[in-house]
């Protein structure tokens, strides 16, 4: 059996209300499962967060999405301690965080924890580059390799010849590029990125999505990232979380979103997503006995073979050439299933296999 990945950072049964009486509304929510308007009425409280668990390994991007209001910006906010729950443990690293002085919770930010916000903040009178290296100053970093790491920092992103300029000369997307360098340039194991291109136009976004994901690839990072756009999460998320009024709705590849929604919720925000190219061959396919079952004399080995995570659009440029049957096979190339025009057809339409 294989070892499960190591965990950065988890959230065990989070809970977070703000307002009168938290107490008696939190044991009244756990007891009697009220929502958040039985609460509000009864209580005078607000439950932002309820109930959260989660998991995030190293190497993930873990995107949390949800409508404002949704709880998603208070969570993030808990794994900082920027806001101490009401009730639950957030764990970095496998300690639990509010259980650390102000002076230890101070050295875990600085050293372990990098954040980006929508709006970053920039210090207008300070240079691109001190900017970058606020983090490593805190840290009492010498001057000179500060210097150093900030100027790695932005070549990395792609503003190395920027380092003596002023944020009011950039643009927002090269704003956004700076604080991302910033809050990397201590080297953090986790990142918590709060919708930090939604205030964006769509071409910026799209390109700092592109440099966001190339980063990861290649600083092989952790991330929880907050978000209100699904096709962001999508593209962006190994995993994604769906929030809604405080609780996490259904958690789970974006394959597993778009195809298997848990509810009317979940549904009704996958509705408009294209399918073509997060759907995979492995979804799709029958199984191979099944198809030399019916069709007896085929010989499957003679067709040609896809990986099993090849998505609906290759698999529809494949058919435009070859009507034929496609052999899906695993990452050992052992041939697992079947694609048959068919089954393609009933995957785009969403249909599950026959």
């Amino acid at each position: 059996m294989s070892e499960r990945p190591e965990a950065v950072v988890a959230g065990r049964d989070v809970w977070k209300i703000f307002g009168h009486n938290i107490d008696l509304a939190l044991d009244a929510v756990r007891s009697q499962d009220l929502d958040k308007e039985q609460v509000l009425d009864e209580f005078g409280a607000i439950v932002a967060v309820a109930g959260v668990n989660f998991e995030v390994t190293r190497g993930e991007i873990f995107c949390v999405m949800g409508l404002s209001g949704s709880g998603k910006s208070t969570l993030i906010r808990h794994i900082n301690r920027l806001i101490q729950p009401t009730a639950g443990e957030l764990l970095v690293g496998g300690v639990d965080i509010n259980g650390l002085s102000h002076k230890e919770m101070l050295r875990l930010r600085s050293e372990k924890i990098g954040m980006v916000f929508q709006k970053m903040a920039l210090f207008p009178h300070w240079s691109i580059a001190d900017n970058v290296s606020f983090g490593l100053e805190v840290l009492n970093v010498p001057k000179e390799q500060r210097r150093e790491r900030s100027q790695e920092m932005l070549e990395l992103v792609q503003l190395g010849a920027w380092a003596r300029h002023y944020p009011d000369e950039l643009s927002g997307g090269m704003q956004q590029r700076v604080g991302l360098a910033r809050a990397l340039a201590t080297d953090p194991e986790l990142l918590l990125m709060d919708e930090p291109f939604s205030a964006l136009d769509p071409l910026i976004r799209r390109q700092l999505q592109n440099e966001f994901l190339h980063l990861w690839r290649t600083l092989n990072k952790t991330s929880v990232f907050i978000t209100h756009d699904l096709e962001e999460a999508i593209r962006l998320g190994d995993r994604i979380a769906i929030m809604n009024e405080g609780r996490f709705v259904q958690v789970g590849t974006p394959e597993e979103i778009v195809t298997e929604p848990k509810d009317e919720y979940v549904a009704e925000f996958v509705r408009g997503i294209s399918r073509l190219k997060l759907v995979r061959a492995h979804s799709v396919m029958q199984p191979v006995e099944q198809y030399e079952r019916e069709h007896p004399g085929k010989t499957v080995a003679r067709y040609r073979s896809v990986p099993d995570d090849t998505d609906l659009d290759s698999l529809i440029k494949l058919k435009t050439v070859n009507l034929e049957p496609v052999l899906v096979v695993n990452s050992e190339k052992s041939p697992v299933g079947i694609v048959t025009v068919s089954d393609l057809l009933n995957g785009i339409r969403g249909n599950a296999p026959a």
